[in-house]
């Protein structure tokens, strides 16, 4: 008993990993900072007194590169406001949650993640990222003197304790759509993105340009998002990711009262170039992953069953050992992807790779052995044989983890010797 609750929480531990590959590089710290931007004094004080002020501040976006960690492997975005006068240089951050709180994990699989803004000095924030030898851009926003102020009276309205959680999604609602929509709403006129050379693309394929040397994070991902994660995306929706909102806003004007045009980017610098520091190595064994890939891996699975079926039919004599070993491992994936149907988190919920990663597979997994044992067949074959052909048919409209298919196809082999060699034997013993 012990042994199996030491297997379950690892699989819940797998999901988190994985499901974390959208969380875009939210910094988890036990106590986040929950400052303030101005003094107490400043926020109260008139309007009229703070705007002659607000030529001093800066308001920008700042958007860091991608990590070696799986929850940092998309980047991350942050607001950063800056007052020259009074020195004063903060970040506002709404990537933070607290890996303490009861039940997190669990949580977290089931969509019930909650996150919160933070403020926090800037040196800090810069520290932590070029540590981690990851690149950072700012973006000096244009904005006037009434918009900054609206948006730093906005900001810390939002730290206030009563509003300051809010109910993480990691494609909908997260640190870049926080800060996308802090800006948009006080902007005294309209953003317009201006032509997109965007393709139409998925949530699933925007995140592969992302993970694309992390393929076993890649799999991990694929596996857990579903058939809404291949819906197509709109021009908005992309900017769930930190650095397409980046290059949008590069291209943004703000039309303001009476058609009056400004771009919305005044300025724009990197300010932390890993490739110009000795940063960037940093975490390289962090991010060393099992030599080889999951299409790799299923191959070399596909050619040790291709193997012992055909020795199975040569001497008629199946190999149960082997089928165990598959089907505990089915039943494992069976029962995270069973979780993901009550998760809320919208992409995960409807997978169709639960097709073969069956349910089914748990119940009948010890009759369908002992069937094995004896030489027989047990009918969950031919009901894993037509789950299978659902699942190939799926292709069409899902697209799986890498090497699923190939997978798929091991299923296949040992579902069809084991009903041919217990036909065999069962005309034998007639």
């Amino acid at each position: 008993m012990k042994a199996f609750k030491h297997y379950f929480k690892a699989l819940w531990v797998f999901i988190f990993a994985y499901l974390a590959t959208g969380v875009q590089a939210q910094i988890m710290t036990p106590q986040p900072t929950t400052g303030q931007l101005m003094t107490p004094d400043a926020l109260n004080a008139p309007a009229s007194q703070m705007l002659p002020r607000m030529d001093s501040v800066d308001v920008s976006l700042i958007t860091c590169g991608p990590g070696t960690e799986v929850y940092s492997l998309y980047g991350h975005t942050a607001l950063r406001v800056t007052d020259r006068t009074t020195g004063e240089d903060m970040i506002v951050n709404w990537g933070i949650f607290d890996t303490r709180k009861s039940y997190f994990v669990i949580r977290f699989i089931f969509g019930l993640t909650d996150y919160q803004i933070a403020v926090e000095p800037f040196n800090e924030f810069f520290i932590q990222y070029a540590a981690t030898g990851r690149w950072m851009k700012q973006q000096i926003l244009n904005l006037s003197r009434k918009e900054k102020w609206d948006i730093i009276r906005a900001i810390n309205r939002n730290n206030l304790p009563q509003n300051r959680v809010y109910r993480y999604n990691y494609f909908y609602d997260n640190c870049t759509t926080r800060a996308r929509d802090m800006i948009e709403s006080h902007i005294d006129g309209k953003i317009e993105y201006g032509k997109s050379n965007k393709i139409a693309c998925s949530y699933r394929e925007m995140t592969h340009q992302w993970n694309e040397q992390s393929r076993w994070a890649r799999f991990g991902n694929d596996m857990l998002l579903g058939l809404k994660a291949d819906c197509k995306t709109d021009f908005r929706q992309q900017q769930f990711l930190p650095d397409s909102l980046r290059a949008d806003f590069d291209k943004a004007m703000v039309i303001g009262p009476g058609g009056i045009q400004h771009p919305l980017v005044e300025q724009s610098t990197m300010l932390f170039d890993p490739t110009l520091s000795q940063t960037q190595d940093f975490g390289q064994a962090a991010s060393a992953s099992f030599p080889l890939s999951p299409i790799q891996c299923s191959l070399l699975l596909l050619g040790i069953t291709l193997i012992i079926c055909l020795l199975e039919l040569k001497f008629g004599h199946q190999l149960w050992g082997y089928d165990a070993i598959l089907l505990t491992v089915d039943s494992a994936a069976a029962i995270i992807l069973l979780a993901m149907v009550f998760s809320q988190h919208p992409t995960v919920s409807l997978n169709l790779q639960i097709l073969l990663c069956n349910p089914l597979t748990i119940i009948f997994m010890w009759p369908a052995l002992a069937r094995e044992k004896h030489g027989e067949s047990h009918f969950y074959w031919k009901a894993l044989l037509i789950c299978i052909l659902l699942f190939y048919i799926g292709n069409t409209v899902q697209h799986y983890a890498e090497g699923m298919n190939i997978v798929a196809s091991c299923f296949l082999l040992r579902a069809l010797a084991n009903l041919r060699i217990g036909s065999q034997n069962k005309v034998k013993k007639v």
